[in-house]
Protein backbone atom coordinates (compact mmCIF):
# COMPACT_ATOMS: atom_id res chain seq x y z
CA UNK A 1 0.00 0.00 0.00
CA UNK A 2 2.74 2.49 0.99
CA UNK A 3 5.04 1.27 -2.38
CA UNK A 4 1.43 2.30 -4.93
CA UNK A 5 0.89 5.85 -2.92
CA UNK A 6 4.96 6.32 -3.50
CA UNK A 7 4.66 5.57 -7.33
CA UNK A 8 1.42 7.89 -7.11
CA UNK A 9 3.08 10.75 -5.83
CA UNK A 10 6.74 10.42 -8.14
CA UNK A 11 4.14 10.04 -11.31
CA UNK A 12 2.57 13.60 -10.08
CA UNK A 13 5.97 15.09 -9.33
CA UNK A 14 7.25 14.06 -12.55
CA UNK A 15 4.17 15.66 -14.47
CA UNK A 16 4.71 18.97 -12.56
CA UNK A 17 8.32 19.10 -13.25
CA UNK A 18 7.85 18.46 -17.17
CA UNK A 19 4.73 21.05 -17.13
CA UNK A 20 6.87 23.59 -15.24
CA UNK A 21 9.97 23.24 -17.25
CA UNK A 22 7.73 23.51 -20.28
CA UNK A 23 5.69 27.08 -19.24
CA UNK A 24 8.94 28.49 -18.23
CA UNK A 25 10.63 27.32 -21.70
CA UNK A 26 7.65 29.24 -23.38
CA UNK A 27 7.74 32.38 -21.50
CA UNK A 28 11.37 32.85 -21.85
CA UNK A 29 11.11 32.51 -25.07
CA UNK A 30 14.79 31.18 -25.67
CA UNK A 31 15.79 29.02 -27.78
CA UNK A 32 18.30 25.45 -27.75
CA UNK A 33 20.84 25.80 -30.48
CA UNK A 34 22.64 22.11 -30.72
CA UNK A 35 25.80 21.99 -33.08
CA UNK A 36 26.34 18.93 -34.81
CA UNK A 37 29.28 18.03 -37.38
CA UNK A 38 29.91 21.78 -37.91
CA UNK A 39 26.66 22.66 -38.46
CA UNK A 40 24.00 24.52 -35.99
CA UNK A 41 20.46 23.93 -35.20
CA UNK A 42 18.21 26.44 -33.27
CA UNK A 43 15.02 24.85 -31.71
CA UNK A 44 12.52 26.54 -30.26
CA UNK A 45 10.33 25.28 -26.87
CA UNK A 46 8.26 23.29 -28.75
CA UNK A 47 10.55 22.00 -31.35
CA UNK A 48 12.66 21.32 -28.21
CA UNK A 49 10.50 19.02 -26.75
CA UNK A 50 9.44 17.42 -30.01
CA UNK A 51 13.33 16.14 -30.29
CA UNK A 52 13.71 14.62 -27.03
CA UNK A 53 10.12 12.36 -27.49
CA UNK A 54 12.08 11.54 -30.91
CA UNK A 55 15.35 10.85 -29.37
CA UNK A 56 13.78 8.79 -26.55
CA UNK A 57 11.81 6.67 -28.91
CA UNK A 58 14.87 6.16 -31.44
CA UNK A 59 16.81 5.28 -28.55
CA UNK A 60 14.24 2.44 -27.87
CA UNK A 61 14.05 1.35 -30.99
CA UNK A 62 17.49 0.80 -31.30
CA UNK A 63 17.64 -1.45 -28.32
CA UNK A 64 15.04 -3.32 -30.00
CA UNK A 65 17.35 -3.87 -33.44
CA UNK A 66 20.43 -4.51 -30.90
CA UNK A 67 18.20 -7.41 -29.33
CA UNK A 68 17.40 -8.75 -32.94
CA UNK A 69 20.66 -9.01 -33.97
CA UNK A 70 22.32 -10.76 -30.75
CA UNK A 71 19.37 -13.48 -31.89
CA UNK A 72 20.02 -13.55 -35.42
CA UNK A 73 24.05 -13.87 -33.97
CA UNK A 74 22.73 -16.91 -31.71
CA UNK A 75 20.54 -18.24 -34.30
CA UNK A 76 23.43 -18.18 -37.14
CA UNK A 77 25.90 -20.16 -33.81
CA UNK A 78 23.26 -23.12 -34.05
CA UNK A 79 20.87 -21.98 -31.15
CA UNK A 80 17.34 -22.81 -34.17
CA UNK A 81 14.77 -21.14 -31.48
CA UNK A 82 17.01 -18.08 -30.69
CA UNK A 83 14.62 -15.52 -32.84
CA UNK A 84 11.25 -17.10 -32.39
CA UNK A 85 12.33 -16.76 -28.92
CA UNK A 86 12.65 -13.33 -30.03
CA UNK A 87 9.22 -12.32 -30.95
CA UNK A 88 7.12 -14.48 -28.61
CA UNK A 89 8.74 -12.94 -25.43
CA UNK A 90 5.92 -10.09 -25.59
CA UNK A 91 3.45 -13.24 -26.36
CA UNK A 92 4.52 -15.24 -23.22
CA UNK A 93 4.45 -12.10 -21.14
CA UNK A 94 1.01 -11.21 -22.19
CA UNK A 95 0.05 -14.81 -21.78
CA UNK A 96 1.61 -14.82 -18.18
CA UNK A 97 -0.25 -11.63 -17.26
CA UNK A 98 -3.36 -13.23 -18.51
CA UNK A 99 -2.40 -15.78 -16.47
CA UNK A 100 -1.76 -14.75 -13.18
CA UNK A 101 -5.27 -12.37 -13.72
CA UNK A 102 -7.05 -16.22 -13.85
CA UNK A 103 -5.89 -16.95 -10.96
CA UNK A 104 -6.54 -14.04 -8.84
CA UNK A 105 -9.63 -13.96 -9.95
CA UNK A 106 -10.60 -17.45 -9.52
CA UNK A 107 -9.10 -16.57 -5.67
CA UNK A 108 -11.60 -13.59 -5.42
CA UNK A 109 -14.62 -15.76 -6.68
CA UNK A 110 -15.02 -14.71 -9.92
CA UNK A 111 -15.20 -17.78 -12.08
CA UNK A 112 -16.45 -16.85 -15.25
CA UNK A 113 -13.89 -13.88 -15.22
CA UNK A 114 -11.12 -16.06 -14.74
CA UNK A 115 -12.17 -18.88 -17.22
CA UNK A 116 -12.11 -15.82 -19.84
CA UNK A 117 -8.24 -14.95 -18.65
CA UNK A 118 -7.52 -18.52 -18.60
CA UNK A 119 -8.58 -18.97 -22.35
CA UNK A 120 -6.71 -15.99 -23.43
CA UNK A 121 -3.80 -17.55 -21.82
CA UNK A 122 -3.88 -20.66 -23.59
CA UNK A 123 -3.86 -18.86 -26.89
CA UNK A 124 -0.87 -16.94 -25.38
CA UNK A 125 1.23 -19.61 -23.73
CA UNK A 126 2.19 -22.90 -24.74
CA UNK A 127 2.35 -24.33 -21.08
CA UNK A 128 -1.23 -26.93 -21.09
CA UNK A 129 -0.39 -28.02 -18.12
CA UNK A 130 -1.21 -24.30 -16.47
CA UNK A 131 -4.02 -23.08 -18.79
CA UNK A 132 -6.01 -25.96 -18.95
CA UNK A 133 -5.44 -26.49 -15.10
CA UNK A 134 -6.87 -22.85 -14.59
CA UNK A 135 -9.89 -23.57 -16.93
CA UNK A 136 -10.86 -26.95 -15.30
CA UNK A 137 -10.93 -24.96 -11.62
CA UNK A 138 -12.87 -22.14 -13.02
CA UNK A 139 -14.77 -24.10 -15.04
CA UNK A 140 -15.67 -26.23 -11.68
CA UNK A 141 -15.97 -22.83 -9.46
CA UNK A 142 -18.39 -21.56 -12.57
CA UNK A 143 -20.69 -24.84 -12.47
CA UNK A 144 -19.79 -25.86 -15.70
CA UNK A 145 -19.14 -29.39 -15.09
CA UNK A 146 -19.03 -30.44 -18.60
CA UNK A 147 -16.05 -28.27 -19.26
CA UNK A 148 -14.25 -29.31 -16.19
CA UNK A 149 -14.74 -32.52 -16.82
CA UNK A 150 -12.99 -31.94 -20.76
CA UNK A 151 -10.05 -30.39 -18.91
CA UNK A 152 -9.74 -32.91 -16.00
CA UNK A 153 -9.41 -35.34 -18.83
CA UNK A 154 -7.23 -33.54 -21.37
CA UNK A 155 -5.13 -33.32 -18.30
CA UNK A 156 -4.87 -37.37 -17.79
CA UNK A 157 -2.30 -37.59 -20.76
CA UNK A 158 0.51 -35.57 -19.00
CA UNK A 159 1.92 -37.87 -16.36
CA UNK A 160 3.13 -34.64 -14.28
CA UNK A 161 -0.87 -33.71 -13.95
CA UNK A 162 -2.09 -37.37 -13.84
CA UNK A 163 -2.69 -37.31 -10.22
CA UNK A 164 -4.20 -33.59 -9.92
CA UNK A 165 -6.78 -34.62 -12.66
CA UNK A 166 -7.61 -37.83 -10.85
CA UNK A 167 -8.64 -36.01 -7.89
CA UNK A 168 -10.64 -33.33 -9.74
CA UNK A 169 -12.57 -35.82 -11.26
CA UNK A 170 -12.90 -37.97 -7.78
CA UNK A 171 -14.74 -34.53 -6.73
CA UNK A 172 -16.97 -34.39 -9.34
CA UNK A 173 -18.46 -37.96 -8.71
CA UNK A 174 -18.36 -37.66 -4.94
CA UNK A 175 -20.76 -34.25 -5.56
CA UNK A 176 -22.59 -36.09 -8.19
CA UNK A 177 -23.00 -39.27 -5.74
CA UNK A 178 -21.55 -41.42 -8.15
CA UNK A 179 -19.90 -43.79 -5.45
CA UNK A 180 -18.59 -46.61 -7.72
CA UNK A 181 -17.13 -44.53 -10.43
CA UNK A 182 -15.37 -42.66 -6.96
CA UNK A 183 -14.33 -45.52 -6.04
CA UNK A 184 -12.63 -46.38 -8.57
CA UNK A 185 -11.05 -43.06 -8.90
CA UNK A 186 -9.59 -43.24 -5.50
CA UNK A 187 -8.00 -46.33 -5.80
CA UNK A 188 -6.68 -44.53 -9.17
CA UNK A 189 -5.05 -41.42 -6.92
CA UNK A 190 -4.06 -43.91 -4.13
CA UNK A 191 -1.96 -45.95 -6.59
CA UNK A 192 -0.59 -43.19 -7.99
CA UNK A 193 0.15 -41.37 -4.32
CA UNK A 194 -0.16 -43.77 -1.65
CA UNK A 195 0.98 -41.44 1.07
CA UNK A 196 -1.43 -38.54 0.19
CA UNK A 197 -3.73 -37.89 3.19
CA UNK A 198 -6.93 -36.27 1.41
CA UNK A 199 -6.73 -39.94 -0.68
CA UNK A 200 -6.22 -42.32 1.92
CA UNK A 201 -9.62 -40.71 3.75
CA UNK A 202 -11.56 -40.60 0.86
CA UNK A 203 -10.73 -44.29 0.06
CA UNK A 204 -11.44 -45.25 3.33
CA UNK A 205 -14.36 -43.76 3.67
CA UNK A 206 -15.63 -45.15 0.18
CA UNK A 207 -14.20 -48.57 0.93
CA UNK A 208 -16.13 -48.89 4.24
CA UNK A 209 -19.15 -47.54 2.55
CA UNK A 210 -19.47 -49.73 0.12
CA UNK A 211 -18.72 -52.81 2.86
CA UNK A 212 -14.76 -53.46 1.61
CA UNK A 213 -13.55 -54.32 5.05
CA UNK A 214 -10.64 -55.55 3.56
CA UNK A 215 -9.31 -53.32 1.28
CA UNK A 216 -10.67 -50.62 4.20
CA UNK A 217 -8.22 -52.35 6.55
CA UNK A 218 -5.55 -52.24 3.92
CA UNK A 219 -5.81 -48.53 3.13
CA UNK A 220 -5.46 -47.89 7.44
CA UNK A 221 -2.71 -49.91 7.33
CA UNK A 222 -0.99 -47.33 5.04
CA UNK A 223 -2.26 -44.24 7.12
CA UNK A 224 -0.51 -46.06 10.03
CA UNK A 225 2.71 -46.41 7.92
CA UNK A 226 2.43 -42.93 6.31
CA UNK A 227 2.26 -41.44 9.53
CA UNK A 228 -0.95 -40.04 9.53
CA UNK A 229 -2.39 -41.80 11.87
CA UNK A 230 -1.91 -42.42 15.91
CA UNK A 231 -0.97 -46.46 16.63
CA UNK A 232 -3.62 -46.37 19.36
CA UNK A 233 -6.23 -45.23 17.13
CA UNK A 234 -5.09 -47.09 14.50
CA UNK A 235 -5.41 -50.13 16.82
CA UNK A 236 -9.33 -48.93 17.89
CA UNK A 237 -10.48 -48.08 13.49
CA UNK A 238 -8.60 -51.51 12.49
CA UNK A 239 -10.66 -53.23 15.17
CA UNK A 240 -13.71 -51.50 13.91
CA UNK A 241 -13.17 -52.64 10.35
CA UNK A 242 -12.17 -56.26 11.76
CA UNK A 243 -15.36 -56.79 13.85
CA UNK A 244 -17.33 -55.68 10.81
CA UNK A 245 -15.56 -57.94 8.18
CA UNK A 246 -16.54 -60.78 10.77
CA UNK A 247 -19.99 -59.57 10.97
CA UNK A 248 -19.73 -60.24 6.84
CA UNK A 249 -18.47 -63.79 7.54
CA UNK A 250 -21.01 -64.30 9.74
CA UNK A 251 -23.89 -63.14 7.10
CA UNK A 252 -22.14 -65.25 4.36
CA UNK A 253 -22.33 -68.50 6.74
CA UNK A 254 -18.53 -69.60 7.45
CA UNK A 255 -18.85 -69.67 10.98
CA UNK A 256 -14.85 -70.80 11.34
CA UNK A 257 -14.09 -67.88 10.14
CA UNK A 258 -16.14 -65.44 11.97
CA UNK A 259 -14.96 -66.84 14.97
CA UNK A 260 -11.80 -65.90 14.26
CA UNK A 261 -11.98 -62.56 12.76
CA UNK A 262 -14.54 -61.76 16.09
CA UNK A 263 -12.09 -62.97 18.20
CA UNK A 264 -9.21 -60.82 16.60
CA UNK A 265 -10.89 -57.86 16.60
CA UNK A 266 -11.57 -57.89 20.53
CA UNK A 267 -7.56 -58.57 20.82
CA UNK A 268 -7.01 -55.29 18.59
CA UNK A 269 -9.32 -53.55 20.75
CA UNK A 270 -10.50 -55.29 24.07
CA UNK A 271 -12.89 -52.28 25.10
CA UNK A 272 -14.72 -52.17 22.10
CA UNK A 273 -18.35 -53.66 23.32
CA UNK A 274 -19.93 -55.19 19.76
CA UNK A 275 -16.02 -56.35 19.48
CA UNK A 276 -16.16 -57.94 23.26
CA UNK A 277 -20.12 -59.41 22.96
CA UNK A 278 -19.81 -60.90 19.31
CA UNK A 279 -16.48 -62.50 20.75
CA UNK A 280 -17.53 -63.88 23.42
CA UNK A 281 -20.51 -65.74 21.51
CA UNK A 282 -17.68 -67.01 19.13
CA UNK A 283 -15.97 -68.77 22.41
CA UNK A 284 -18.71 -69.96 23.35
CA UNK A 285 -19.70 -71.87 20.48
CA UNK A 286 -15.96 -73.30 20.55
CA UNK A 287 -16.89 -74.17 23.80
CA UNK A 288 -14.48 -72.08 25.28
CA UNK A 289 -16.64 -70.42 28.11
CA UNK A 290 -13.95 -69.11 31.00
CA UNK A 291 -12.28 -66.94 27.89
CA UNK A 292 -15.76 -66.03 26.65
CA UNK A 293 -15.71 -64.71 30.41
CA UNK A 294 -12.95 -62.89 30.52
CA UNK A 295 -13.39 -61.06 27.64
CA UNK A 296 -16.58 -59.73 28.97
CA UNK A 297 -15.17 -59.02 32.37
CA UNK A 298 -12.54 -56.94 30.86
CA UNK A 299 -14.97 -54.97 28.26
CA UNK A 300 -17.33 -54.05 31.20
CA UNK A 301 -14.31 -52.88 33.54
CA UNK A 302 -13.94 -50.56 30.37
CA UNK A 303 -17.43 -49.68 30.10
CA UNK A 304 -20.51 -51.51 31.58
CA UNK A 305 -23.28 -52.32 28.83
CA UNK A 306 -26.60 -54.12 28.35
CA UNK A 307 -25.07 -56.22 25.12
CA UNK A 308 -22.26 -57.47 27.44
CA UNK A 309 -24.73 -58.06 30.27
CA UNK A 310 -26.69 -60.45 27.84
CA UNK A 311 -23.98 -61.98 25.76
CA UNK A 312 -22.45 -62.74 29.82
CA UNK A 313 -25.98 -64.45 30.38
CA UNK A 314 -26.01 -66.57 27.19
CA UNK A 315 -22.59 -68.70 28.35
CA UNK A 316 -25.24 -70.41 30.96
CA UNK A 317 -28.56 -70.20 29.30
CA UNK A 318 -30.09 -72.68 31.19
CA UNK A 319 -29.35 -72.14 34.82
CA UNK A 320 -31.30 -71.20 37.79
CA UNK A 321 -32.20 -67.50 38.33
CA UNK A 322 -29.99 -68.08 41.71
CA UNK A 323 -26.82 -69.46 40.01
CA UNK A 324 -27.08 -66.70 37.45
CA UNK A 325 -26.76 -64.01 40.56
CA UNK A 326 -24.48 -65.62 41.89
CA UNK A 327 -22.44 -65.75 38.54
CA UNK A 328 -22.67 -61.99 37.60
CA UNK A 329 -21.64 -60.70 40.94
CA UNK A 330 -17.93 -61.35 39.34
CA UNK A 331 -18.83 -59.57 36.80
CA UNK A 332 -20.73 -56.11 38.37
CA UNK A 333 -17.71 -56.50 40.99
CA UNK A 334 -15.94 -54.97 38.49
CA UNK A 335 -17.64 -51.89 38.55
CA UNK A 336 -20.27 -51.64 41.38
CA UNK A 337 -21.43 -47.87 41.56
CA UNK A 338 -21.99 -47.59 37.57
CA UNK A 339 -25.58 -47.14 36.68
CA UNK A 340 -25.98 -49.99 34.28
CA UNK A 341 -24.01 -52.42 37.09
CA UNK A 342 -26.63 -51.31 39.40
CA UNK A 343 -29.95 -51.77 36.99
CA UNK A 344 -27.98 -55.12 36.07
CA UNK A 345 -28.01 -56.54 39.63
CA UNK A 346 -31.82 -55.06 40.24
CA UNK A 347 -33.27 -57.05 37.24
CA UNK A 348 -31.26 -60.32 38.57
CA UNK A 349 -32.87 -60.14 41.92
CA UNK A 350 -36.43 -59.34 40.26
CA UNK A 351 -36.40 -62.61 38.82
CA UNK A 352 -35.32 -64.32 42.20
CA UNK A 353 -37.80 -62.86 44.07
CA UNK A 354 -36.01 -60.55 46.21
CA UNK A 355 -37.73 -57.19 46.12
CA UNK A 356 -36.29 -55.22 49.43
CA UNK A 357 -32.85 -56.42 47.65
CA UNK A 358 -33.50 -55.12 44.01
CA UNK A 359 -34.82 -51.66 45.77
CA UNK A 360 -31.59 -51.35 47.45
CA UNK A 361 -29.71 -52.02 44.41
CA UNK A 362 -32.12 -49.47 41.96
CA UNK A 363 -31.21 -46.99 45.12
CA UNK A 364 -32.02 -43.38 43.95
CA UNK A 365 -32.15 -44.14 39.96
CA UNK A 366 -35.30 -43.68 39.02
CA UNK A 367 -35.62 -39.98 40.91
CA UNK A 368 -31.93 -38.91 39.56
CA UNK A 369 -31.76 -40.44 36.04
CA UNK A 370 -35.57 -41.54 35.28
CA UNK A 371 -35.33 -44.10 32.16
CA UNK A 372 -38.12 -46.16 31.18
CA UNK A 373 -35.74 -49.24 31.84
CA UNK A 374 -35.57 -47.60 35.31
CA UNK A 375 -39.05 -47.23 36.21
CA UNK A 376 -39.67 -50.60 34.92
CA UNK A 377 -37.98 -52.26 37.72
CA UNK A 378 -39.30 -49.74 40.12
CA UNK A 379 -43.02 -50.89 38.77
CA UNK A 380 -41.87 -54.30 38.92
CA UNK A 381 -40.47 -54.00 42.76
CA UNK A 382 -43.51 -52.30 43.96
CA UNK A 383 -45.81 -54.73 42.54
CA UNK A 384 -43.75 -57.34 43.95
CA UNK A 385 -43.65 -55.43 47.38
CA UNK A 386 -47.71 -54.85 47.22
CA UNK A 387 -47.96 -51.25 46.57
CA UNK A 388 -51.12 -49.70 46.17
CA UNK A 389 -52.97 -49.90 42.44
CA UNK A 390 -52.49 -46.26 42.11
CA UNK A 391 -48.96 -45.89 42.62
CA UNK A 392 -48.47 -48.20 40.29
CA UNK A 393 -50.10 -47.04 37.49
CA UNK A 394 -48.57 -43.33 38.18
CA UNK A 395 -45.04 -45.11 38.00
CA UNK A 396 -46.42 -46.78 34.61
CA UNK A 397 -47.52 -43.36 33.27
CA UNK A 398 -43.83 -41.87 34.07
CA UNK A 399 -42.02 -44.94 32.27
CA UNK A 400 -44.37 -44.14 29.32
CA UNK A 401 -43.32 -40.47 28.86
CA UNK A 402 -39.68 -41.36 29.71
CA UNK A 403 -36.78 -41.07 28.07
CA UNK A 404 -35.38 -44.80 26.96
CA UNK A 405 -31.70 -43.84 28.49
CA UNK A 406 -28.70 -44.25 26.79
CA UNK A 407 -28.13 -45.04 23.10
CA UNK A 408 -25.60 -45.17 20.25
CA UNK A 409 -25.04 -41.76 19.14
CA UNK A 410 -23.26 -40.43 16.71
CA UNK A 411 -20.58 -37.32 18.28
CA UNK A 412 -21.05 -35.69 14.77
CA UNK A 413 -24.73 -35.63 13.70
CA UNK A 414 -26.40 -36.46 17.19
CA UNK A 415 -28.25 -38.96 15.32
CA UNK A 416 -29.09 -41.79 17.93
CA UNK A 417 -29.05 -45.72 16.17
CA UNK A 418 -30.52 -48.77 17.32
CA UNK A 419 -27.49 -50.92 16.50
CA UNK A 420 -23.96 -49.81 16.92
CA UNK A 421 -22.16 -49.32 13.21
CA UNK A 422 -18.67 -48.12 12.35
CA UNK A 423 -20.19 -45.50 9.92
CA UNK A 424 -22.77 -43.49 11.14
CA UNK A 425 -26.19 -43.68 7.88
CA UNK A 426 -26.91 -40.00 8.65
CA UNK A 427 -23.66 -37.70 8.21
CA UNK A 428 -21.11 -40.59 7.19
CA UNK A 429 -19.03 -40.14 10.25
CA UNK A 430 -16.54 -43.07 10.82
CA UNK A 431 -16.01 -43.82 14.48
CA UNK A 432 -18.45 -41.52 15.56
CA UNK A 433 -20.77 -43.41 17.68
CA UNK A 434 -20.86 -43.78 21.55
CA UNK A 435 -23.11 -45.18 23.76
CA UNK A 436 -24.45 -42.29 26.44
CA UNK A 437 -27.97 -40.46 26.57
CA UNK A 438 -29.34 -38.35 23.31
CA UNK A 439 -28.70 -34.63 22.84
CA UNK A 440 -32.25 -33.74 22.74
CA UNK A 441 -31.07 -29.86 21.97
CA UNK A 442 -29.86 -31.29 18.33
CA UNK A 443 -32.96 -33.22 18.29
CA UNK A 444 -32.03 -36.68 18.32
CA UNK A 445 -34.20 -39.26 17.19
CA UNK A 446 -33.94 -42.48 18.57
CA UNK A 447 -34.01 -45.63 16.81
CA UNK A 448 -35.19 -47.89 19.34
CA UNK A 449 -33.81 -48.81 23.09
CA UNK A 450 -31.93 -52.32 23.67
CA UNK A 451 -33.19 -55.12 25.19
CA UNK A 452 -34.41 -54.18 28.81
CA UNK A 453 -33.69 -57.35 30.48
CA UNK A 454 -33.71 -60.39 27.97
CA UNK A 455 -31.17 -62.45 30.48
CA UNK A 456 -33.10 -62.11 33.99
CA UNK A 457 -35.11 -64.77 32.30
CA UNK A 458 -34.82 -68.28 33.18
CA UNK A 459 -34.43 -70.20 29.69
CA UNK A 460 -34.47 -69.89 26.20
CA UNK A 461 -37.90 -69.66 25.23
CA UNK A 462 -38.38 -66.60 27.50
CA UNK A 463 -35.29 -64.78 26.18
CA UNK A 464 -36.74 -65.03 22.66
CA UNK A 465 -40.25 -63.95 24.00
CA UNK A 466 -38.23 -60.71 25.89
CA UNK A 467 -36.52 -59.67 22.42
CA UNK A 468 -39.89 -59.40 21.24
CA UNK A 469 -41.71 -57.38 24.02
CA UNK A 470 -44.32 -54.51 23.20
CA UNK A 471 -44.39 -51.31 24.41
CA UNK A 472 -46.80 -50.45 27.31
CA UNK A 473 -50.36 -49.62 25.64
CA UNK A 474 -51.91 -46.55 26.39
CA UNK A 475 -55.31 -48.79 27.27
CA UNK A 476 -53.70 -50.60 29.69
CA UNK A 477 -53.15 -47.62 32.13
CA UNK A 478 -55.66 -44.55 33.43
CA UNK A 479 -55.39 -41.01 33.83
CA UNK A 480 -53.34 -39.87 37.11
CA UNK A 481 -53.16 -36.45 38.73
CA UNK A 482 -49.41 -36.37 38.03
CA UNK A 483 -48.43 -33.36 36.25
CA UNK A 484 -48.33 -33.59 32.31
CA UNK A 485 -44.84 -35.23 31.16
CA UNK A 486 -42.47 -34.15 27.52
CA UNK A 487 -43.70 -37.00 25.08
CA UNK A 488 -40.84 -39.77 24.28
CA UNK A 489 -38.62 -39.57 21.29
CA UNK A 490 -40.08 -42.23 19.39
CA UNK A 491 -38.26 -45.58 18.23
CA UNK A 492 -39.00 -44.58 14.35
CA UNK A 493 -41.08 -41.74 12.20
CA UNK A 494 -44.76 -42.49 13.17
CA UNK A 495 -47.59 -40.52 12.51
CA UNK A 496 -48.53 -37.87 15.12
CA UNK A 497 -51.20 -39.76 17.64
CA UNK A 498 -54.57 -38.98 17.59
CA UNK A 499 -56.80 -37.78 20.62
CA UNK A 500 -57.86 -40.50 22.65
CA UNK A 501 -61.16 -41.58 22.12
CA UNK A 502 -63.61 -42.00 25.24
CA UNK A 503 -63.80 -44.55 27.28
CA UNK A 504 -66.01 -47.20 25.57
CA UNK A 505 -67.83 -50.40 27.62
CA UNK A 506 -65.89 -53.16 27.87
CA UNK A 507 -66.22 -56.62 25.74
CA UNK A 508 -67.85 -59.25 26.66
CA UNK A 509 -64.83 -61.17 27.33
CA UNK A 510 -63.82 -58.37 29.87
CA UNK A 511 -60.39 -57.11 27.93
CA UNK A 512 -60.72 -53.10 26.58
CA UNK A 513 -61.51 -52.24 23.21
CA UNK A 514 -58.69 -51.98 20.70
CA UNK A 515 -56.85 -54.19 22.69
CA UNK A 516 -55.79 -57.17 20.27
CA UNK A 517 -56.75 -60.75 21.18
CA UNK A 518 -54.16 -63.24 21.98
CA UNK A 519 -54.09 -66.91 21.78
CA UNK A 520 -53.87 -66.25 25.94
CA UNK A 521 -55.82 -62.92 26.66
CA UNK A 522 -53.60 -61.42 29.28
CA UNK A 523 -54.53 -60.81 33.15
CA UNK A 524 -56.86 -57.35 33.84
CA UNK A 525 -53.87 -54.88 35.37
CA UNK A 526 -55.75 -55.24 38.84
CA UNK A 527 -55.19 -59.27 38.74
CA UNK A 528 -51.92 -60.41 40.96
CA UNK A 529 -49.01 -60.30 37.91
CA UNK A 530 -45.42 -61.93 38.30
CA UNK A 531 -42.98 -59.01 38.80
CA UNK A 532 -41.13 -60.12 35.45
CA UNK A 533 -44.52 -59.95 33.12
CA UNK A 534 -44.67 -56.33 34.43
CA UNK A 535 -41.35 -55.13 33.65
CA UNK A 536 -42.19 -57.08 30.43
CA UNK A 537 -45.43 -54.93 29.43
CA UNK A 538 -43.18 -51.44 30.47
CA UNK A 539 -40.63 -52.35 28.06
Amino acid sequence: MLWSLSKVVLFLAVVALLAFLGLHLSESGSDLRIWIFDQEFTLGPLMTIIAIAVLVGLVWLGLKLMGLLVACFHFLNGDETAVSRYFDRNRERRGYNALADGMIALASGEANLAMARAKTASKLLDRPELTTLLTAQAAEAAGDGKAATEAWKALLSDEQTRFVAVRGLLRQKLAEGDTEKALKLAERAFALKPRHAETQDILLKLQAGGGDWKGARNTLSEKLRSGELPRSLYRRRDALLALQEAKTVLDEGSSLEAREAAIEANKLSPDLIPAAAIAARALVEKGDRKSASRVLKKAWEAQPHPDLAAAFAAIEPEETPEARLKRFRLLLSRQPDHEESRLTEAELLLATEDFAGARKALGEIPDRHPTQRALALLAAIERGQGAPEPELRAILTRALNAPRGPQWCCDKCQAALEHWVPICPSCEGFDTLTWRDPDALHGAEPAGGTDLSPFILGNAADHARAIGKPEIEEAEIEETALPPQPAPIPAEPVPAAEPAPPPEPAAPDGQAKGVPTKAEPPPEFDEDLRPDEILRRAN
